[in-house]
């Protein structure tokens, strides 16, 4: 608890801020940008060093700065249009409550690990039947899959029943598991974390699915190719799901 009280307290002292009806759509847009900002660079700079270029999923595929822009404007108008709108009413009716202790370090691991087992759970679902459904895929969930050769821009750019669905999922868990403030705060940091990641189109030497033993977490070549067949691997993180309902495919 020692070093995350540290931490909670630093967080605290900007409790204006973090009480503030603009933080929540602020803090999901910079982390956002901030987690993808490392993957444009990376986008850039493969096409003229070999070197990262191995490392592209599709290497044949890059994305072109008149690709990027649309995503950019797309995931900024959906911020302060629809997300912003939603987490002021959220605001109004559930003021947040920071209390002085922070959490200890095991609940914090054990209770992100839950946000994202059920998450995964909810969003393979979600997936699955939209995938499933044709009026379903071509309404809600065709405009994501504009892109065969994902890169980490085009991981929010979705329709707005799509965003605003897994949006509330990723917000209703850590309320329904009673998580600490700073716990939801870095589970929302993970979880924006690896779904850019799987987005990325790069199998990197430390990617998550490379540290996670067993092959139980799929990562960005899992998500890739499923933006490339279209029938498999609807899980967004873990693998187990499309293993057990047969719909999972070796990358």
């Amino acid at each position: 608890r020692l070093c995350l009280q540290s931490l909670w307290d630093f967080v605290t002292a900007k409790e204006p801020l973090i009480k503030s009806p603009f933080f929540p759509v602020l803090f999901s847009f910079s982390a956002y940008m901030a987690f993808c900002l490392p993957y444009i660079a990376l986008d850039f700079l493969s096409t003229r060093l070999p070197n990262l270029r191995k490392y592209k999923i599709q290497p044949q595929n890059y994305p072109t700065l008149g690709m990027m822009v649309p995503c950019i404007i797309q995931s900024a108008y959906h911020h302060v249009v629809l997300i912003f709108p939603v987490t002021f009413l959220h605001w109004y009716w559930r003021p947040m409550n920071l209390p002085v202790i922070a959490p200890e370090l095991p609940d914090v691991l054990l209770e992100v690990g839950a946000c994202l087992l059920l998450f995964d759970f909810e969003y393979f679902l979600w997936h699955l039947v939209h995938h499933k459904v044709p009026w379903l895929y071509k309404t809600f969930h065709k405009v994501h899959h504009k892109h065969v050769s994902t890169f980490a821009l085009t991981t929010q750019y979705s329709s707005v029943w799509e965003l605003l669905s897994l949006g509330f999922f990723a917000a209703i868990n850590p309320v329904l598991l009673e998580c600490h403030p700073l716990t939801e705060m870095i589970f929302f940091l993970v979880n924006i974390w690896l779904s850019v990641e799987d987005h990325s189109g790069y199998d990197l030497p430390w990617s998550t699915h490379r540290l996670v033993p067993f092959g139980l977490y799929g990562g960005a070549p899992h998500h890739d190719l499923h933006h490339l067949k279209f029938k498999s691997n609807y899980a967004p993180y873990f693998t187990h799901w499309d293993k057990l309902f047969g719909t999972f495919t070796e990358s």
